[in-house]
């Protein structure tokens, strides 16, 4: 079912093998998030691919806030380090979309929103927006990016 956890679990282990000492600490990171998520709540069960996505996604979040505090506090190793573990878990990550495909999927999602509506969403219809964005962009953008696309788009 989980082919994506099953692939970390491969890498994993030929990490382990090639003596890849990042990869191995990241991949090992990974997947016990993975776990601990499959373990919370009432009953355990297994995540889809699209759940670990989600989880691998919030982990590179992670690392590259963690690269930025890190930087900002003088300490350039460190942050080097979690911008490589964020390198890592992004070899997992679909291809993230460019601006003009982002730009695309958010015109689609305010059309989508216009028809709704009978009329042109304002800012003030921005979640309603939002909401129609995510579910085209399904994680090849971050949440940031298309928060900003969609604000130009409602208020330019």
């Amino acid at each position: 079912m989980a082919q994506l956890k099953d692939r970390l679990q491969a890498d994993l282990t030929a990490a382990l093998k090639n003596r890849e000492k990042t990869r191995l600490a990241t991949l090992r990171m990974a997947l016990a998030a993975v776990t601990t998520e499959e373990v919370a709540g009432t009953e355990a069960r297994e995540l889809t691919d699209d759940e670990v996505l989600k989880i691998l996604t919030r982990e590179v979040k992670k690392r590259k806030e963690a690269a930025a505090a890190f930087a900002g506090a003088g300490r350039a190793e460190q942050s080097q380090l979690e911008l490589d573990e964020a390198e890592v878990l992004a070899e997992y990550l679909p291809q993230q979309l460019s601006d003009d495909e982002l730009a695309a999927l958010v015109d689609e999602a305010v059309a989508e929103v216009t028809d709704e509506l009978g009329a042109a969403p304002g800012p003030r219809q921005m979640g309603q927006v939002m909401k129609a964005a995510n579910a085209k962009v399904a994680g090849r953008a971050e949440g940031g990016r298309v928060a900003a696309a969609v604000k130009a788009k409602l208020i330019g």
